[in-house]
């Protein structure tokens, strides 16, 4: 997935929006956009086509997406909005915007049913939404969406809270942007404590990052001597989150720590651009790679491990699974998801990655099992070959069905299994955040027949998982049986 690219398109649909006085359901077209560059080839605006709305309304949305029937006039609505978009900023033709409108009226009524067929979902979705869109939508480890705390500085030391790893520009990379940074323009910045040409350019950069962190810069670098003395922290925050950051919790940050008002938030967010150190997407800020890795630099020079993401890409199926379980931020994760499958055909992807799936844990099989959903029919016969795999034949069956391939159908024992296995892959989302499990539990949780029958599985998470439900499930009479047939299990496992 080009992130750039629908970033910079989201922006440009909220600014349409803003200036016509049009509601944009910005969340909803950048899923729809994201879909279209994961799986039709959609690498910019121009390349949408009435077709690629059946694709991503009738067969991808269905499959990805955790949503009752109910709510896709919601998602037809945010499809009818871009189109709106597409054709008033000159993306795509009057031709084709009429097309697209009336393939749209077609899709309105025939959305519901496919959402609500069980046979359409993915791998990922089957069974279990209870796990939760995120979850299963990606079982990858990345920082949740929710907004993140500014208020507070987390401690530096190691000990405590290690530093995470990081994926660093190369040197080229790093060189051409120190180029580009406005406030370097024509030389290293004012007060630079060093000569360019002594260590070369990126030397005279760490020195500049350091003093810009721990120096007495007043006001130097922000425009407000109260800012300057909070920016490693601020920066270090940022750092340790690995993502994009609302502009409005940024700015929240800074007017607490300046202490008073009038500050010029906006001018000092500005100025840290200009120093190379942010970039402003939108309606976001995050660390540019320059900043990443002075801020590296930094860290390694107070004695602290500042450890490197490797790049996966590189890594075999078995090193790309452990390197996502040990947790990646979401764009670095689709990046090197991507690199890894562009290595190889399909068919050869998918035989890797399940051999590595065979005998490994839950959450590890899940990884292997939502990449492996990405593959179109071709890789059927790798596929194939595992049905006699007792742990992976019912993923493999449904993978099989889900792509209309021949399958056999899954028995009352196998669907017992594989419901226990989703349940185990979304123990760790869980126990991060119970609230929103049981929220998705009372939504859309296994009913209490099956959870009774559950015991029965030869599944190692079994108990874990079914006192997870018994702690979870608002529903006292469903959470019972899930506590009494985890009584069995233990007791099972006892015997």
């Amino acid at each position: 997935m080009s992130i750039e690219w629908v970033n910079q398109a989201i922006d440009d649909l909220r600014a349409w929006g803003r200036a016509r006085e049009v509601e944009v359901d910005a969340d909803e077209v950048r899923l729809l956009c994201d879909y279209a560059s994961d799986y039709l080839d959609v690498d910019e605006l121009s390349d949408f086509t009435p077709e690629t709305f059946d694709e991503l309304l009738l067969s991808i949305y269905p499959r990805k997406v955790i949503a009752p029937p109910e709510s896709a006039p919601e998602t037809v609505a945010a499809a009818r909005t871009l189109v709106d978009y597409l054709g008033d900023a000159g993306h795509v033709g009057p031709d084709t915007v009429a097309g697209m409108r009336a393939r749209l009226d077609e899709i309105a009524p025939r959305m519901p049913e496919a959402l609500a067929d069980t046979a359409n979902f993915g791998m990922a979705k089957s069974l279990f939404s209870s796990i939760g869109p995120e979850s299963l939508e990606q079982a990858v480890p990345v920082p949740s969406g929710e907004l993140p705390d500014l208020g507070e500085a987390p401690c530096d030391c190691p000990g405590c809270t290690p530093l995470p790893a990081v994926r660093l520009a190369s040197e080229e990379e790093l060189a051409e942007a120190l180029r580009a940074v406005p406030g370097l323009a024509g030389g290293p910045p004012p007060g630079d404590p060093g000569d360019p040409a002594d260590g070369g350019p990126l030397r005279a950069w760490a020195e500049t990052v350091a003093r810009l962190l721990e120096d007495d810069t007043g006001g130097e670098i922000t425009g407000h001597a109260e800012l300057d003395e909070g920016l490693y922290d601020l920066f270090d925050m940022l750092y340790r989150l690995q993502a994009p950051v609302p502009l409005q919790v940024v700015a929240d940050y800074l007017e607490e720590v300046s202490g008073e008002g009038g500050v010029d938030v906006g001018g000092a967010l500005d100025r840290l651009a200009g120093w190379g150190m942010v970039r402003l997407t939108g309606e976001a800020a995050e660390l540019t790679p320059l900043a990443v890795w002075g801020l590296r630099e930094h860290y390694l020079s107070l004695g602290l491990d500042a450890p490197i993401a490797p790049d996966l890409g590189e890594a075999d199926a078995r090193g790309l699974i452990e390197g996502l379980l040990e947790g990646l931020p979401a764009e670095l994760a689709e990046q090197d998801i991507s690199r890894w499958l562009s290595g190889r055909a399909a068919g050869e992807a998918a035989a890797e990655l399940l051999t590595a799936a065979s005998g490994a844990p839950a959450v590890a099989r899940g990884i292997a099992i939502t990449i492996v959903d990405r593959l179109g029919a071709e890789a059927e016969p790798q596929v194939r070959e595992h049905l006699d795999d007792q742990e992976l034949r019912p993923h493999v069956i449904h993978w099989l069905a889900a792509r209309g391939l021949g399958a056999p159908p899954l028995t009352q024992e196998e669907l017992l299994w594989v419901s226990v296995d989703m349940l185990a892959l979304a123990m760790p989302a869980a126990r991060e955040d119970p609230e929103i499990f049981a929220e998705n539990m009372a939504a859309s949780g296994p009913p209490a027949h099956l959870i009774e029958e559950m015991w029965r599985v030869d599944h190692p998470d079994v108990v874990e998982v079914l006192e997870l439900l018994g702690r979870s499930i608002p529903d006292d009479t469903v959470a019972k049986a899930a506590r009494k047939a985890a009584f069995k299990a233990r007791s099972r496992a006892i015997r």
